[in-house]
């Protein structure tokens, strides 16, 4: 197997292990808050046991500690989101909610990185909307509040995808990802006695939850990072973004093989999904740039393929 092939395979395993999340979330009986609460700890306490870590938080100013910690904020909000629309929906659902973030991307990140919107990417944005109707259409009325839930997740992915996709290049990524996710945990420990029937964040977990709960940090989250460090050195951004954009596919696919999903959702809500991924996929093919350079997005974005 060439070099070339096997980076595209370990980029497919890696969505197909991000795609993995949901289902996870759905699975494990906590509620949002102290899931993402324990995922942001278990991953953040992983990667301090990794000397480079520490060696990047002592050489980092405080000014860039301050704005990563506050785009760790934005990162424990999308994770609290979306688990929350898991809850509230179901995997699949949170999972197509996922695929409206390149929509709000393609709006937020021109602002962010202070350059000229681009027509093409709005129009793509309008494209999506026919699909979120049928997909509203296609629910149970009490899904319709995670559908809520889940676009405002998206909104987060977006904000925090453009915002590290400026940032990446002033520090070492595990260190950044350590950062990042230590202040989101912070930052629910926190709110955690403002928010109304969300559960403590330090609930303790039993023994079920305890072992998907490791199965989402270091199967779902750092085993794939890793391996996409690998893999983005071999590949194009174009082919990853392909590539991620295929996170809701695998989640959904999962979602009916493992939790026969399909039962709770009708025909509309497929022929949205459809929609919504058709517009995905041709923002890529229609802003292509063929020689633009591949960064590694931070561990934050492990649910999303918004962060190209």
């Amino acid at each position: 197997m060439t070099p070339h092939a096997k980076a595209q395979w370990q980029i497919h395993f890696c969505v197909l292990l991000w795609g993995f999340t949901a289902i996870l979330g759905k699975l494990i009986t906590l509620r949002a808050l102290p899931l993402v609460w324990w995922r942001m700890l278990g991953v953040t306490t992983a990667l301090l046991c990794v000397p480079r870590v520490w060696r990047g938080l002592r050489t980092l100013s405080i000014r860039l500690t301050a704005i990563y910690a506050g785009i760790g904020v934005i990162v424990a909000l999308h994770w609290l989101t979306f688990y929350g629309a898991v809850k509230l929906a179901n995997a699949s659902v949170a999972a197509t909610c996922i695929a409206l973030a390149p929509v709000f991307l393609a709006l937020i990140e021109p602002w962010i990185a202070r350059r000229a919107f681009d027509v093409r990417e709005l129009l793509l944005a309008a494209a999506v909307v026919p699909g979120v109707a049928l997909v509203v259409g296609g629910v149970p009325a009490d899904m319709r509040a995670g559908i809520a839930v889940g676009a405002l997740s998206a909104l987060f992915v977006a904000c925090f995808g453009a915002l590290n996709k400026r940032m990446v290049e002033h520090a070492d990524p595990l260190t950044v990802t350590c950062l990042e996710l230590g202040a989101g945990a912070v930052f629910l420990t926190v709110i955690a006695p403002l928010l109304p029937h969300t559960g403590a964040a330090y609930q303790l977990p039993d023994a079920h939850d305890a072992a998907l709960l490791l199965a989402l940090a270091l199967a779902c989250t750092l085993l794939p990072f890793a391996l996409a460090l690998a893999a983005l050195r071999k590949l194009t951004a174009f082919y990853v973004q392909l590539a991620t954009n295929l996170e809701p596919v695998y989640a959904i696919v999962l979602a009916i093989l493992l939790l026969g999903e399909q039962h709770q959702l009708d025909a509309w809500f497929y022929l949205g999904v459809i929609v919504i991924l058709g517009a995905v996929f041709a923002q890529p093919l229609i802003v292509r740039r063929a020689q633009s350079a591949v960064s590694p997005d931070m561990l934050g974005a492990a649910e999303s393929g918004a962060n190209e």
